[in-house]
């Protein structure tokens, strides 16, 4: 079921800076030509640029419908077809739960979830027809475990897209289209411009994961859907929290707690 990157075309969301350029370049070394998108219309042909001949760039508002049909249409039209998407948008909210308005959650979901649910609407109807392709969708560690209390509309809607991957990986795959899931932890972008601030900081209480360079992690995207994974993690330590979590909830969530103290 995994496809040949060599002689795939990948469309990417949020790939003007960070995880998702760092994909693109990925992709591309592999020979896949690649649609650069990004809400900033400046980064995207920036990106698409560095690509060569395998670049097309264009801006992209993930809650649009309109401008998701509007990458599909390019990839279309330059490359000929789509077998790879990648949904890499995402924002956050950051503070005590109580300080976060509604109309942070309602902005997060907005971009973070409903995102990736426009781009299912767009392009699976795309890779069900041809029977073939492959979904990223970039959620993280803090969709996974229970430590992102401090951005917790972030982390609701990230815990969201890890079920609806996991779900959409049970209908896809028996028709040929490959599902991953990448939940990075630690990662040097420039996510700081994605960031609302409200109310005092909290101290944290989660894990400490090593962090990686934007590079490095699209390497590790490549090897996930060269490999047909569907779980993709950058830091390997995640896993063994992952066992001990789904041991025992209870034990994990006190254990986090007295960290915390």
């Amino acid at each position: 079921m995994s496809i040949d990157l060599a002689n795939a075309v990948a469309v990417i969301t949020g790939a003007g800076s960070g995880i998702g350029r760092a994909a693109a370049h990925s992709f591309a070394r592999r020979g896949s030509r690649v649609v650069v998108t990004d809400i900033d219309g400046d980064r995207a042909p920036t990106v698409a640029a560095e690509l060569g001949d395998q670049g097309v760039g264009g801006r992209c508002d993930v809650t649009s419908v309109a401008d998701l049909e509007a990458a599909r249409d390019l990839a279309l039209e330059r490359f000929g077809r789509v077998d790879l998407v990648m949904n890499n948008v995402g924002v956050l909210a950051v503070g005590p739960v109580e300080a976060i308005p509604i109309e942070a959650w309602e902005r997060t979901v907005d971009i973070n979830l409903f995102g990736v649910v426009h781009s299912n609407l767009v392009f699976l109807p795309l890779l069900l027809d041809q029977g073939s392709g492959h979904i990223v969708n970039t959620a993280s560690t803090a969709g996974l475990l229970p430590y992102g209390f401090d951005r917790l509309p972030y982390t609701a809607t990230k815990h969201a897209i890890v079920g609806l991957s996991e779900s959409l990986a049970l209908y896809l795959r028996p028709r040929g289209i490959g599902v991953s899931c990448l939940c990075p932890a630690g990662v040097a972008t420039n996510i700081l411009e994605q960031i609302t601030f409200y109310g005092e900081p909290a101290p944290p209480r989660g894990p400490a994961f090593p962090v990686l360079d934007a590079d490095t992690v699209g390497e590790i995207v490549a090897d996930g859907v060269s490999d047909d994974r569907f779980l993709i993690l950058t830091a390997p330590e995640a896993a063994d929290e992952l066992r001990e979590h789904g041991a025992d909830i209870d034990a994990y969530l006190s254990r986090l707690g007295e960290v915390g103290r």
